[in-house]
């Protein structure tokens, strides 16, 4: 029998061994007996989609800056008419969400001419300010490697005395971990400036083409925005570029073993040194490709662990030699995506409807490569810049004997680090021992052996009182959370021989699943297997030349997998919530990506 209601965050017992969990995580991201009544009467769900696995300390602060941006510019920039910002609690180290929606008319009408007057001007001069969008996230970029976290000298330099300099190195340690705290904050800012009006443009399209064509499916109108090039599928198209190089110079062997060291080895000839640079032509920075969401410190980045590309291009390559065309079909998603514009354009009765329809289309398609393309200079290139700015700061508290490991600094909130960093400049300052080297590994065991226990528990989907009906566009859109997959969370699909889902890309397919839970397993997957994950990564982009169709537990028509899907001419259903539950690998399964259903053979 269906539950009522989701258990109330208060309900939710620790599991052994992860006692003292809140002592990781800001004291404003938990639950609070303060807060009770208005938590409780709320509805959470888990974003599994961006951070489906137990956050440290070190990464929840990513958490925090993202939906601070993300909220501040629906609320206080833009003013979107329906909606105000996103809240977030921290519940045994998973972040749950609750939307803020505004449902009083007239406040809602008060908000319409200002986000008018502060969209609009995006939106009309959306490409210049995309120019200088770009450069303002590289700007970021370079700010952040350029951070020094240089262990400090035995003696000051003597031009710091001479040069009446007035401050040292302490002064620079602090100086350059509050730029680094500040440069972390910047990344998400920008992350936001563009993608809630590109998401706004799109959901003004959607809205007028629902209102004007009842009963149009969503999968449809997704389907008008199709085949546009963006940045984010860059890096897979240079890999295809660089197997073609690989055949071309006769250096196709020397993928045989991804290993990068055998790779390596094998193109020592003049033949691999130009297929070298080639590589090292497009590495930077197109490579910085993290192989999960990239906001969590032991994601890889493809520079970082080259087996992954190098296995990428042997399957390319493989598939050349096959006589194998892997270039995307953007002539048939053109095709299609015309087609779907011409019959609906045809069903308007006004040259005032049709003048309408075509000024919101060009819009959402001006405004729809930012969506994309803001996952690899933010999620990627930016975050995986933090990661190993963040690897230099870990690696010289070893050398100045706080941690064991660089790993240890994961286990610190931001904030303690500013005590850590004052602890160490202190003791340098007086030429005394620190406090800090016998303080913290106790606590940085402990914390280690809480993430182990919280990964034992799998948490809830969602807490506390399910909504009505689920109408704030962007839970729909972007995580496929409807009125439907709540009611679905609520009872159980434990073996069921249906799922059902978001329809998120066009085709039917069938054939044996494979379940894939992190990178690791990706290079598990073989040539017509039908991919089953939590969600997938923009990096895994070069799987989709082996797979049939895609599964995900979480999404909506607008999340990364319906889009990657779509525009790879691959059937997928999103949103499905117990795919990799219900389905094993191996299992022969049909995706039915027009219908949103996913059934076992």
């Amino acid at each position: 029998m269906a539950e009522s209601r989701f258990p109330s965050p208060f309900d939710i017992p620790t599991p052994p061994g992860a006692e003292g969990w809140e002592e990781m995580y800001t004291y404003s991201s938990l639950f609070s007996e303060g807060r009770r009544e208005y938590e409780e009467a709320r509805f959470w769900f888990w974003d599994s989609m961006h951070w489906g696995w137990v956050m440290s300390p070190w990464d929840a602060t990513h958490l925090e800056q993202a939906i601070a941006s993300l909220s501040q510019y629906n609320t206080r920039h833009y003013l979107i008419p329906p909606a105000n910002g996103i809240d977030y609690r921290v519940l045994m180290g998973v972040p749950y969400f609750s939307p803020v929606t505004i449902e009083d008319g007239p406040t809602i009408e008060s908000r319409v001419p200002h986000f008018m007057e502060r969209a609009g001007h995006y939106f009309m001069n959306w490409n210049d300010l995309y120019e200088s969008w770009l450069g303002k996230v590289k700007q970021n970029i370079a700010d952040i490697e350029a951070i020094d976290f240089s262990p400090l000298p035995e003696m000051e330099p003597i031009d710091v005395v001479t040069g009446g300099r007035g401050e040292g190195h302490g002064w620079d340690i602090q100086e350059q971990y509050h730029r680094f705290k500040d440069l972390s904050l910047r990344i998400w800012q920008y992350h936001f400036e563009f993608l809630n009006l590109g998401y706004a443009a799109y959901l003004d399209f959607f809205g007028f083409c629902k209102q004007a064509f009842p009963g149009i499916p969503d999968l449809a109108i997704a389907k008008m925005v199709a085949g546009i090039e963006v940045d984010l599928f860059r890096p897979n198209e240079e890999l295809k570029n660089l197997a073609h190089k690989a055949v071309e110079l006769g250096v196709a062997d020397a993928f045989t073993n991804a290993d990068p060291g055998a790779v390596e080895a094998a193109l020592a000839t003049d033949a691999g040194r130009q297929w070298r640079a080639a590589w090292d032509a497009v590495e930077n920075p197109w490579f910085n490709f993290s192989s999960g969401t990239g906001f969590y410190y032991y994601d890889k980045t493809w520079l970082q662990d080259k087996s992954v590309p190098y296995g990428f291009i042997r399957d390319y390559i493989d598939k050349i030699e096959a006589g194998e065309d892997i270039s995307r079909p953007m002539e048939a998603i053109v095709a299609e995506r015309d087609r779907i514009v011409s019959e609906y354009s045809e069903l308007l009765q006004t040259d005032e409807d049709r003048e309408a329809f075509n000024g919101k289309l060009g819009l959402a398609r001006t405004v729809f490569p930012y969506v994309e393309n803001h996952n690899f200079y933010i999620e990627h290139w930016s975050m995986s810049t933090f990661w190993k700015k963040s690897r230099e700061l870990g690696e010289m508290l070893v050398k100045e004997g706080f941690f064991a490991d660089a790993t240890d600094l994961y286990y610190v909130k931001r904030d303690e680090m500013d005590e850590l960093l004052w602890d160490l400049y202190s003791a340098w300052a007086v030429g005394a021992p620190p406090a800090g080297p016998t303080h913290w590994p106790s606590i940085i065991e402990r914390r280690r052996r809480i993430v182990e226990a919280l990964k034992q528990v799998k948490p809830p989907k969602a807490l506390g009182e399910p909504p009505a009906v689920v109408t704030e566009p962007f839970t729909i859109m972007l995580w496929g959370v409807t009125s439907d997959s709540v009611k679905t969370w609520l009872g159980s699909a434990e073996g069921a021989n249906e799922l059902t889902g978001m329809a998120a890309s066009p085709g039917t397919a069938e054939g044996p699943a494979r379940v894939v839970f992190s990178a690791d397993d990706i290079g598990d997957v073989q040539d017509g297997e039908i991919l089953v994950a939590p969600i997938t990564a923009p990096s895994w982009a070069p799987v989709f030349a082996k797979i049939q169709a895609t599964v995900t537990d979480i999404g909506g028509v607008m999340s990364h997998a319906a889009i990657v899907c779509r525009e790879y001419g691959i059937p997928a259903v999103t949103g499905t919530a117990y795919g990799t539950r219900e389905i094993k690998t191996g299992d022969m399964i049909r995706v039915d990506g027009n219908a949103g259903t996913v059934t076992k053979l």
